[in-house]
């Protein structure tokens, strides 16, 4: 087939790299965001490989459209997009498109898609392959794949650890389900539908009189973007690396500092810090921060 392949950053690239590997099918174009303060790795890995690069800003104009028709493609793989694609687009390769989304659609619609199941606490999580409409991600679904979220795994764990290995491998299953002639339409269920907004930093405050698990699921669900927050005497901390263990008192109370980290009491149980970034500084251990500011067993956070 003659393919387009839609995408950025490191996926984008990776996917990129993965169809060009497997040595049958066409990339006759790559097409990726403008130019922001660096080039997008699709990009300069596709002029490496000598595939022509568009960077159009939207697909408004004719000329925009006239230039996807010219490639006169049988399929656009879209591989993490972050801008919408009209129908007049997404429709003009001869089969049409098909993008990736990091979930299991209906579930988790929208951006963030790795980071609310492990916040929401989740059992599982996994990818999906699905034909785009003019909806947040409600079109049919080609293909999916589903993994287990573990107790302690962050959006690292999840996201690069599990979901993005094979979701690179999976473009090749993508191009041969097309290539067979009969790819599968899977209609989403809307009943199971969920629409989650952008997770942000006013996402990631932490309440220490919410439960334990509520807490210690929002710190690894924004481990490492946005990271979650909280303060201590009016400075904002973003905490990283945690463990959840055991122990009662008194809610957002510091009950121990050691090498391993400082200990925070929740609702029915503690969160031991490892890791945290304080406002305007590095990320560093937990103990050297509480070392630098002097913080003692019985603090208050938050």
């Amino acid at each position: 087939m003659r393919l387009i392949v839609m995408g950025q950053q490191a996926f984008g690239k990776d996917a990129l790299s993965k169809i060009l590997d497997a040595g049958i099918d066409e990339v006759v174009a790559v097409y990726c965001e403008p130019d922001k303060k660096s080039v997008d790795p699709i990009k300069e890995f596709a002029l490496e490989k000598g595939i022509p690069v568009e960077q159009p800003a939207h697909f408004k104009d004719d000329q925009a459209l006239a230039t996807l028709k010219a490639y006169d493609a049988d399929l656009m793989v879209m591989a993490f997009v972050n801008v919408f694609v009209p129908e007049a687009a997404r429709d003009t390769p001869k089969q049409g498109s098909i993008c990736f989304h990091p979930s299991l659609l209906p579930l988790h619609r929208g951006p963030s898609a790795v980071n609310w199941p492990i916040i929401m606490g989740r059992k599982e999580s996994g990818y999906s392959w699905f034909y785009p409409t003019d909806g947040l991600d409600e079109g049919d679904v080609l293909l999916q794949w589903q993994c287990p979220i573990d107790p302690d795994d962050t959006v690292i764990n999840l996201y690069f650890k599990k979901i993005y290995p094979s979701a690179v491998d999976s473009v090749l299953e993508v191009c041969d389900l097309f290539r067979s002639g009969n790819p599968p339409h899977i209609v989403q269920d809307e009943a199971l539908a969920t629409y989650e907004r952008r997770c942000t930093k006013k996402h990631a405050h932490i309440d220490w009189f919410k439960s334990v698990d509520q807490v210690y699921n929002l710190i690894r669900g924004t481990n490492p973007s946005p990271g979650a927050w909280t303060t201590h005497n009016d400075v904002e901390i973003s905490i990283y690396d945690s463990v959840r263990v055991s122990g009662d008192g008194v809610a957002g109370r510091v009950m121990d500092i050691s090498p391993e980290g400082v200990v925070i009491q929740s609702v029915g149980g503690r969160v031991l810090i490892k890791r945290v970034k304080p406002s305007g500084g590095e990320k560093v251990a937990a103990s050297e921060w509480a070392t630098s500011i002097g913080l003692s067993v019985g603090d208050t956070l938050g």
